[in-house]
């Protein structure tokens, strides 16, 4: 890939003041991006996963409901980089990334406790993290990409976001 590739420009956190769990993805894919909504990509079983957390039927919402459900459970979803240069879809792909600015996360979701990180690259910013108080653990990837089955996804992440 070429360092000249077009910067590319993350979404915006799903955040509010009463958010007690966040969750981390690295950064959008093209789908996502695209469609300007986290995790649009059909395959990919982010939606899926919390519905069976949450226990409301998330696929089925449009986004801005999907959005709203997940903080009315105290749930709030971001990416650790604003901004990358990528070809595709994969993480390994990803060149030039500048993290987003989490300090304003003190002051904007001053309840969070616990911040989970949705698959190993985002991983990497778990010490960050844990240093700073929170609660902290690395969740399978929800991509398609990783093939670990659902049911083994679904039980890593039920344990994950609620700490059990």
């Amino acid at each position: 890939m070429s360092v000249e590739s077009t910067l590319l420009i993350g979404l915006p956190p799903i955040i509010d003041v009463g958010v007690e769990t966040l969750i981390l993805g690295s950064f959008p894919s093209p789908v996502s991006l695209a469609a300007q909504q986290y995790y649009a990509h059909r395959q990919n079983q982010f939606w899926r996963i919390m519905a069976a957390i949450v226990g409301e039927p998330l696929a089925d919402f449009v986004y801005a409901e999907k959005q709203r459900a997940l903080l009315r459970h105290r749930i709030g979803v971001w990416d650790v980089y604003r901004s990358c240069r990528r070809e595709g879809a994969l993480d390994a792909a990803i060149q030039c990334a500048e993290e987003n600015d989490f300090s304003r996360l003190t002051q904007e979701v001053p309840q969070l406790r616990r911040v989970c990180f949705n698959g190993k690259t985002s991983g990497r910013f778990e010490r960050l993290f844990r240093k700073l108080g929170y609660t902290t653990c690395v969740l399978p990837s929800t991509s398609p990409a990783y093939t670990l089955a659902f049911e083994r996804k679904l039980e890593a992440w039920q344990a994950g976001v609620f700490g059990k």
